[in-house]
């Protein structure tokens, strides 16, 4: 038995399936050959009846009874019948049960060693089983009649068992024939499967499958990148600790279809395929988040699809960090060199001995910077958003394009309370004006002005506008009709319209010479400040990794 236990998959499988075939072909068989007997028991019980019933409506009989030896006329009768019926006896008796024919001479005249009572009192045939001086014998005793219908005796008839067992034991060959033939079927057959197992196993056994599912479950729950698996059918069939942490995900999500998970469109898109691609990039839940759908094969038919999930959050702070860097060492090298084409100037102007006109040039210059400055923050009292808008100006500068503030535009120092939120959505759009003019020059045109209700922002741009059709899918996260560089593109329209949902608001675009967004970012209600607040809803903790970004990395660069 210690054996059995320790052999492999396969030879457990075959042992245990060969035992159950034994036990079904032998509990078959032995409840066959019990059924047999006991038809053929009540085979020969009929038929000893009927040879009984013959021999007690034989006139012959009935007379015999009158006669003063009865036996006489009996015996030969009796013994007459026993051979021509095959019988193993033939036994008469009158009503006190006395012989008057039997196989053994000797016999007559003694009483019946069984009861025949039943048959005498009662006038009824029967029929069983009984052991009498010639052994046990399948039996049917018949009443015998005179003429007036009274019982005068009895006729019992019975086959002897060896009888029976030898018509038995002839029923058994084809029997034991087809038990043989079962018994080659189910081991062929439980070879085969045996086989076919171990060949869906690979040849594992239970204790190194066990392992591998602990190795597997160790590694899928252990690795920091988010894994869903898809069935054919498009339901959720695995998920690991870091995909249900991304996705906002829970353990009776699996086995759910991905169509009846809560999950915003462009992610739902991507992982049900969609939306196909390589590094797919979505917003989700203040995330940035890049999916790749992978289909998965075995033995060569697909079986499924597995989806990866990457926070890419920190890498693309990491990158607008570095792209910012960037901007600000070519906004100081082009400041740079504006200043020293000046220096120059000046220079010139002295050793030309024109002071006066050097002097007044320099006057000229700082005026002027000074009054656009000053122009700035009179109309935008709030110094983190006109630190902004006057870096975008300089920015919009070196891009051939000129910024301006409308003289509408009006925003109170603190009125904005936290300027993270303003600074996101006003950034955004006045970058994505000025890509719009693709370095070709222009305008672009700012109005923010608080109000009531919050917040007003309109950019436009005196660019080509905004295709038909496209107005909303802008701002969908993702789309970017730019030329892809590094970095995740369609990022900070979506970044935008999150925003000022998240907060009540809304952000729109037309075409007016160019395009015009329009949007409205409403205060935050008292609690919900710089500080956190104790209301703050839970959107806007999912969202506190994107707002507690630096300024510049609000400046999601999306084109149309």
């Amino acid at each position: 038995m210690r054996r059995i236990m320790n052999a492999s998959l396969g030879t457990q499988m075959f042992v245990l399936q060969m035992v159950i075939v034994f036990l079904a072909v032998g509990g078959t068989a032995g409840v066959w050959v019990e059924h047999t007997r006991s038809q053929l028991d009540w085979q020969y019980q009929q038929r000893a009846l009927a040879i009984a019933q013959s021999v007690a409506a034989l006139p012959q009989v009935r007379r015999a009874f009158r006669d003063v030896h009865p036996e006489v006329r009996l015996q030969p009768i009796a013994l007459a019948v026993q051979g021509a019926t095959g019988a193993g006896y033939v036994v008469i008796a009158n009503r006190d049960q006395i012989r008057y024919a039997h196989p053994n001479k000797a016999e007559i005249g003694k009483k019946l060693s069984t009861d025949g009572s039943q048959v005498l009192t009662k006038g009824i045939p029967w029929t069983g089983t009984e052991t009498g001086t010639l052994g046990r014998s399948m039996r049917g005793k018949a009443p015998i009649f005179d003429s007036s219908g009274r019982v005068i005796g009895l006729v019992s008839v019975g086959v002897f068992e060896d009888t029976v067992d030898d018509q038995l034991n002839r029923t058994l060959v084809p029997l034991l024939w087809t038990v043989l033939a079962v018994l080659l079927a189910g081991s062929v057959a439980t070879g085969l499967i045996a086989r076919r197992v171990r060949r869906q196993t690979f040849g594992l056994e239970p204790r190194e499958i066990a392992a591998l599912l602990e190795q597997r479950e160790g590694v899928l729950h252990g690795v920091k990148e988010g894994v869903v698996a898809l069935d054919l059918q498009g339901r959720v069939t695995l998920v690991n600790d870091a995909a249900r942490d991304l996705l906002g995900l829970s353990h009776q999500d699996v086995g759910r279809n991905l169509r009846e998970i809560s999950l915003p469109d462009r992610t739902r898109d991507v992982l049900d395929g969609a939306d196909p691609g390589e590094d797919r990039v979505v917003l989700h839940h203040g995330r940035v988040l890049v999916l790749n759908r992978t289909p998965v094969a075995i033995r060569e038919r697909q079986s499924g699809w597995v989806i990866t999930l990457r926070d890419r959050t920190e890498l693309v702070r990491l990158m607008r960090e570095l792209d910012q860097a960037s901007s600000t060492t070519d906004a100081l090298r082009a400041q740079a060199h504006e200043f020293a084409n000046r220096m120059h100037t000046v220079v010139g102007l002295l050793e030309l001995g024109e002071h006066e006109t050097a002097v007044g040039y320099i006057t000229r210059i700082s005026e002027s910077y000074g009054r656009y400055a000053e122009g700035i923050k009179e109309k935008v009292a709030d110094p983190t958003l006109a630190a902004l808008l006057l870096a975008k100006s300089a920015e919009a500068a070196e891009r051939g394009a000129s910024l301006v503030i409308t003289d509408d535009s009006r925003v109170e120092e603190g009125a904005l309370g936290d300027p993270h939120d303003a600074v996101l959505v006003v950034g955004n759009l006045v970058a994505n004006a000025i890509d719009a003019l693709d370095g070709i020059g222009g305008t672009v045109e700012v109005s923010v002005r608080t109000e009531s209700d919050g917040l007003h922002v309109r950019v436009g741009d005196s660019g080509p506008g905004i295709v038909p059709g496209l107005a909303e899918e802008v701002f969908r996260e993702g789309f970017t009709t730019k030329v892809a560089h590094s970095g995740p593109r369609g990022l900070g329209l979506a970044l935008t319209r999150q925003t000022c949902a998240r907060r009540g608001g809304w952000v729109r675009v037309h075409n007016a010479g160019g395009a015009v967004f329009t949007a409205l970012l409403p205060h935050r209600e008292e609690g919900n400040g710089r500080n956190g607040g104790s209301r703050m809803n839970d959107m806007d903790r999912a969202e506190g990794r994107l707002t507690a970004w630096p300024d510049e990395l609000k400046d999601a660069e999306v084109l149309r």
